[in-house]
C-alpha cells in the first residue's frame, strides 16, 4: 500500500519541489553539471534519510548486509575509498517494458522506490558512486546528491529505451557522484563507445580524481554495456574501445584506475577476459569474496520475466591491482533474503545489487607493475 507522508512532507519534498521543473529537464539532456543546486542549502544526511524511512514506513525494513574484511595484514594510513556500484534500475523500464511478472506494480512506484534508493546509498555513505539507468538525475540524484556534498555528472544514452515509454522522465545514462571534501576533479571525460568503428548508444564516463588526504590521482571510470544474448561480440567491442579511451586517460596505467559497470556479461564472456589480460593490470574485486580469491559471486541480478527466471553475474568493480588494495567488500544477498518472487520487490528497489568496495592506495605501486 501507498504510505501517504501526512504532514511530515518538509525536508525530502521541499528539497525536490526547489530543484528543477521537469521542464527545465529537457534543457539540459547534454548531461554534465547543474551549477544551481550548489547554491541550495546543504542537508543533513540524517535529515534525509529520516524522511525516507517516513515514506517506507509501510514497506519491509532494508536487508542486513555486512562488510567482509579483505586486508591481508595491509598497512594504511589514510582513510579508504568508498566506492559504491549500482544498477538502480530505470524507473521508465521498471514500469513501462521490463516485465517483472512477480513484482506488484505498487512496489515500482517512484515516489517509494526513490526513498528505497536514496536510503541504499545513505546506508553505506560511498565517497565515489556509479549508477547506471539513471532517468530521473535532473529531479532527484542530482540536487539531492549535490547538497549532501557530491559533485555530480550525469551522460544519457543517445537513444534511450526509455523515450519510448509514456509519460517518461526523459534518458536514462551513467551517473557519477564524488565527495566534494574529499577529492579534486582534475579531468573529466563523457565517452560515447564505438563497437566495430561505428558509434554505439552505450557511454562511459571517465574522471581523474586527486585525493585530498594524500595528494595521489587516480581515474575513476563508470559504464553500461548493451544488453541481451546474441551482442557478445558488440559488447566485446565496446569493452575494447572503453580500454583504449582509459589506457589513454590511465597514461598506460601510471594513474590507478578503478571501473564501475553492468557489463551484461557474465565471466564466461569475451569481454570479461579482455579486462581480466588488459595491459592495465585490472583485477574485479568481488572475486576475493571467494574461497579461492577466483571466483566471481553466484549472482548480482536475479529477477523473474515472461520468459523465465534470470540469475546472474553481470556488474563489476574492476580496480589496478598493482596500485590499490580492496580493503572490504559489501556481501551480497542470500537466496532467503532475496525472496522467491525475486528483485525488484518491496523490499528492494532494484533487479541488481549493489556493490560497494573500500579502497586503499599501495604505498609503491610502481614495484608491482
Amino acid at each position: 500500500p501507498v504510505c501517504s507522508m501526512g504532514n511530515s512532507t518538509s525536508r525530502l519534498y521541499s528539497a525536490l519541489a526547489k530543484t528543477l521543473s521537469s521542464s527545465a529537464v529537457s534543457q539540459h539532456q547534454d548531461c554534465l553539471e547543474q551549477p544551481d543546486s550548489a547554491r541550495l542549502d546543504p542537508i543533513d544526511p540524517k535529515d534525509l534519510l529520516e524522511e525516507c524511512q517516513i515514506v517506507l514506513q509501510k514497506r519491509p525494513p532494508r536487508f542486513q548486509r555486512n562488510f567482509v574484511d579483505l586486508k591481508k595484514n595491509a598497512v594504511s594510513n589514510h582513510r579508504p575509498i568508498r566506492v559504491m556500484q549500482w544498477n538502480i534500475l530505470a524507473q521508465a523500464l521498471g514500469e513501462g517494458k521490463d516485465n517483472f511478472v512477480q513484482c506488484p506494480m505498487e512496489a515500482l512506484k517512484w515516489e517509494e522506490r526513490k526513498c528505497l534508493i536514496l536510503e541504499e546509498i545513505l546506508a553505506y555513505k560511498p565517497d565515489i558512486l556509479c549508477l547506471q539507468e539513471v532517468d530521473h538525475y535532473f529531479d532527484t540524484f542530482e540536487p539531492l546528491l549535490s547538497r549532501l556534498g557530491y559533485q555530480c555528472t550525469f551522460f544519457p544514452k543517445p537513444w534511450s529505451p526509455c523515450l519510448d515509454v509514456e509519460q517518461n522522465n526523459g534518458p536514462d545514462g551513467c551517473a557519477l557522484f564524488f565527495l566534494k571534501d574529499r577529492f579534486e576533479l582534475i579531468n573529466s571525460a563523457n565517452i560515447r563507445l564505438t563497437a566495430m568503428k561505428l558509434k554505439t548508444n552505450q557511454v562511459a564516463i571517465a574522471q581523474t580524481l586527486k585525493c585530498n588526504e594524500t595528494g595521489r590521482l587516480f581515474c575513476i571510470a563508470v559504464t553500461h554495456l548493451k544488453a541481451r544474448t546474441g551482442w557478445e561480440r558488440f559488447r566485446s567491442a565496446q569493452g575494447c574501445d572503453l580500454l583504449q579511451n582509459l589506457k589513454n586517460i590511465t597514461q598506460g596505467a601510471k594513474i590507478p584506475l578503478i571501473i564501475c559497470g553492468d557489463f551484461n556479461a557474465e565471466p564466461t564472456e569475451e569481454v570479461y577476459r579482455e579486462f581480466s589480460n588488459s595491459s592495465l593490470n585490472l583485477n574485479s574485486a568481488y572475486k576475493l569474496l571467494s574461497p579461492d580469491g577466483q571466483s566471481e559471486p553466484p549472482y548480482t541480478t536475479w529477477k523473474i520475466r515472461p520468459s523465465g527466471e534470470c540469475r546472474h553475474t553481470l556488474d563489476y568493480i574492476w580496480y589496478s591491482q598493482h596500485a590499490l588494495n580492496v580493503n572490504s567488500a559489501l556481501g551480497l544477498l542470500t537466496e532467503e533474503q532475496i525472496g522467491p518472487n525475486r528483485l525488484p520487490s518491496f523490499n528492494y528497489p532494484s533487479d541488481h545489487l549493489s556493490l560497494v568496495c573500500d579502497f586503499s592506495f599501495n604505498q609503491d605501486p610502481d614495484r608491482l607493475l
